[in-house]
C-alpha cells in the first residue's frame, strides 16, 4: 500500500523528534510492506527562515494532497529569536493557527496514557494508578466560546467584556461522530462532558451527542458534568476511554489529564477534519534550549504517528506494533532524560528511535 505523508519537521527539536518518527515509520513499511512517499513541507520559523511568512499557500496546497502530516514542534525562544520582533501575524504560532482553519481541523484528539513502567513519574497515589491508564480526550477545536463573538464596552461608566459561547448541532453532530468512531476502535464508551444544569449550549450539546450515539449501538454513553470529570480524572481516571468535550472544557481537561501521566514528552495528538485527513504531533513546545543535543524524547512524535496509521490509514495492526514496541522500550528500562529514574538507563534521541524500531514485530 502508497502512502502519501506530508512531514514539516518544524523548529528547535522538532527535526530530530521528527526524524525519529519516520524512521520507526520506515521500519513499519519495510515488516508490513507499505510504499511511504515523503512530501517535505515548511511551517513556522523553518518556513519564516526561507519564505518570510510562517505558512506559504503552496504548503497549504501541497499539505492537501497529502492522506496525512506529521509535524514536529513549532516556534522558539520568544526572548531571543528574532521571529519574535515580528508582528503576531507573521510569528510562527500563527502559522499553526492557519494551517488548522484551512485545512479545517475540527476534532482534537489528545491521549493521555499512563504506563505502569512510568506511575513513579505520576503525581496520584499510587493505589490510584496501579496498572497505568488509557483516555482519549476528544476536544472540539473550531466553535465555541474562542470562536464566539466578543467585545469590550463601557455601560453607565463601567468597563463590560462580553464572549459568547455558541454552538450549533451541525458542529455537535461532527465532533460527536468522530468521537464514536474513535471508540469503536478502543473500549466502546463514551463520556460526553458538558454543564447542561447551567447552560443552553450544553443541553444542546447533550442532546445531539444522545442521538448520535444511538447510531452505535455498542458504544456506551455517559453524560458528566464537567466539575465532577475534573475531579474524577484524579479521582478513578482508569473508568474513562473516550472523553467527549466542547472547546473550552477540553482545553482544561486535556491539560490536567496530560499532567497525570507525568511527562508531557509522552503525549500524542492529532487534529481531524470532517474526511479521514489529520495532523499529527507532538503535545510538547519546541525546546530550543535542547535542540540540536540529541536528548529529546522523540516517544510522543512516534506515537503521534501510530495516531496517525491509525485514524487517517486504517492500519491498526501497523498503530499497534508501534504501541507495543515504546511499551516494549519501556519495559526494558530505557528513558531519556525527561522520563529517567534510579536503575534505568539513559539513551538519546536517536537511539530511543532505533530501541523502538528493533522491537516493531508483524
Amino acid at each position: 500500500m502508497r502512502l502519501d505523508i506530508g512531514v514539516i519537521k518544524g523548529d528547535g527539536i522538532g527535526p530530530e523528534i521528527v526524524t525519529e518518527a519516520m524512521k520507526v515509520l520506515d521500519k513499519v513499511g519495510e515488516i508490513y510492506q507499505h510504499e511511504l512517499s515523503y512530501s517535505q513541507l515548511l511551517l513556522g520559523g523553518a518556513s519564516i527562515d526561507a519564505h518570510g511568512i510562517p505558512l506559504t499557500d503552496e504548503t497549504v496546497a501541497e499539505a492537501k494532497k497529502c492522506q496525512a502530516v506529521l509535524m514536529g514542534s513549532i516556534g522558539g525562544d520568544a526572548k531571543v529569536s528574532p521571529w519574535y520582533q515580528l508582528e503576531p501575524s507573521k510569528r510562527p504560532e500563527a502559522g499553526l493557527l492557519k494551517i488548522r482553519k484551512e485545512l479545517n481541523l475540527f476534532a482534537n484528539l489528545r491521549p493521555a496514557i499512563l504506563y505502569e513502567e512510568l506511575k513513579g513519574a505520576c503525581p496520584l497515589k499510587e493505589e490510584i494508578t496501579e496498572g497505568g491508564f488509557d483516555m482519549m480526550i476528544m476536544r472540539e477545536l473550531t466553535g465555541g466560546l474562542y470562536f464566539g463573538e466578543r467585545k469590550t464596552v463601557e455601560e453607565d461608566g463601567v468597563v463590560t467584556a462580553y464572549d459568547s459561547l455558541t454552538y450549533n448541532e451541525n458542529e455537535i453532530r461532527r465532533i460527536a461522530k468522530r468521537g464514536f468512531d474513535i471508540a469503536m476502535k478502543r473500549h466502546k464508551k463514551v463520556t460526553s462532558v458538558d454543564k447542561a444544569n447551567v447552560l443552553d449550549s450544553s443541553r444542546l450539546w447533550r442532546k445531539t451527542v444522545e442521538e448520535v450515539g444511538a447510531d452505535y449501538p455498542e458504544v456506551t454513553l455517559e453524560h458528566m458534568l464537567v466539575d465532577n470529570c475534573a475531579m474524577q480524572l484524579v479521582k478513578d481516571p482508569k473508568q474513562f476511554d473516550v472523553i467527549l468535550t466542547e472547546n473550552m472544557f477540553g482545553d482544561i481537561l486535556s491539560d490536567e489529564a496530560s499532567m497525570v501521566t507525568g511527562s508531557i514528552g509522552m503525549l500524542a495528538s492529532a487534529s481531524l477534519n470532517e474526511t479521514k485527513f489529520g495532523l499529527y504531533e507532538p503535545s510538547g513546545g519546541s525546546a530550543p534550549d535542547i535542540a540540536g543535543k540529541g536528548i529529546a524524547n522523540p516517544i510522543a512524535t512516534i506515537l503521534s504517528a501510530a495516531m496517525m496509521l491509525r485514524f487517517s490509514l486504517d492500519l491498526d495492526k501497523e498503530a499497534d506494533a508501534i504501541e507495543q514496541a515504546v511499551a516494549q522500550v519501556l519495559k526494558d528500562g530505557y528513558r531519556t532524560g525527561d522520563i529517567m529514574s534510579d536503575g534505568k538507563t539513559l539513551v538519546g534521541t536517536a537511539q530511543m528511535g532505533d530501541l523502538i524500531c528493533n522491537r516493531i514485530k508483524r
